[in-house]
């Protein structure tokens, strides 16, 4: 069996930056402990498989698809890089005619749409609550050392823990954290974190980022992921409400929240590999 795989940098406009993925395209159907290999193999953040539903289905005509995405350790519920991504290989290289793209996953329905030069893509919206701090503290510890923390939230839906450092530092201080995620394995200790999301307010009163974020997960094998649509799905909820906005511009996306969804708008450089 000869399986196409892409790679995407995702949210850039130059090659070999952004966030990559790899996108294979299954014509039939594949042995379920290849996809775990495949993965493994590319050994990026997240490897996407975009498989036909129906008999007679085809990549360039077919407007709805089946989608997964594996770390190189894992399969994980919702990865919103690797969707653009397999957007990206349908609409750009497949030459697919569709407008809107949906893809089933395990996190439900993911629709995909070409807006002149991005893809648009709606992902979940999930609440993070408050957290108790001693649960969690030899992990926070770990991440950010004694630096000043302003809130803890936990998703547990996604199972991500968002940890926001004081509005007293500037971005730099988040940018040149140095961060052993591997340690992050041995100072969790309730079972329930699989995901660790550092962010910090950005400067919303002008033109600005409105926050920022680093996202860790060796949970799934993933020591830091670049820029990941799933940590965006609960940073999107955690700051809207607390600046009071709708419309957010994070770091070369622009995230527009509506009643149960966030839409994220990215520019994608597809590039083939395979």
């Amino acid at each position: 069996m000869q399986i196409p795989v892409f790679t995407v940098d995702a949210f850039t406009n130059r090659p070999f930056s952004g966030n990559p993925a790899a996108v294979c395209l299954l014509e039939n159907e594949l042995d379920e402990g290849l996809h775990q290999k495949i993965a493994t193999e590319m050994n990026l953040s997240e490897t996407a498989f975009i498989r036909k539903l129906h008999p007679g289905d085809d990549f360039t005509k077919s407007s709805c698809f089946g989608l997964r995405w594996f770390t190189p350790a894992n399969e994980v519920p919702l990865c919103g890089h690797a969707t653009l991504a397999s957007a990206a290989v349908l609409f750009h290289i497949q030459k697919n005619t569709n407008p809107v793209l949906t893809f089933v996953t395990l996190s439900g329905e993911l629709k995909a749409r070409q807006v002149k030069d991005h893809i648009v893509l709606d992902l979940p919206l999930y609440t993070a609550h408050p957290q108790v701090l001693e649960e969690v503290e030899e992990l926070i510890k770990a991440a950010v050392g004694d630096m000043t923390v302003q809130d803890v939230r936990y998703s547990p839906d996604t199972k991500k823990l968002l940890v926001r450092l004081s509005d007293t530092y500037e971005r730099s201080v988040l940018e040149e954290l140095k961060v052993s995620a591997q340690s992050f394995l041995s100072a969790e200790k309730t079972g329930k974190v699989k995901g660790l999301i550092l962010t910090l307010k950005g400067n919303s009163s002008g033109k600005g980022h409105d926050f920022y974020s680093r996202y860790f997960a060796p949970w799934y094998g993933v020591l830091e992921d670049p820029v990941t649509g799933s940590a965006h799905a609960v940073l999107s909820s955690y700051w809207s409400e607390q600046l009071g906005k709708k419309e957010m511009l994070v770091q070369k996306r622009r995230l527009r929240m509506l009643p149960n969804k966030y839409l994220d708008c990215m520019a994608l450089t597809p590039e083939m590999l395979l």
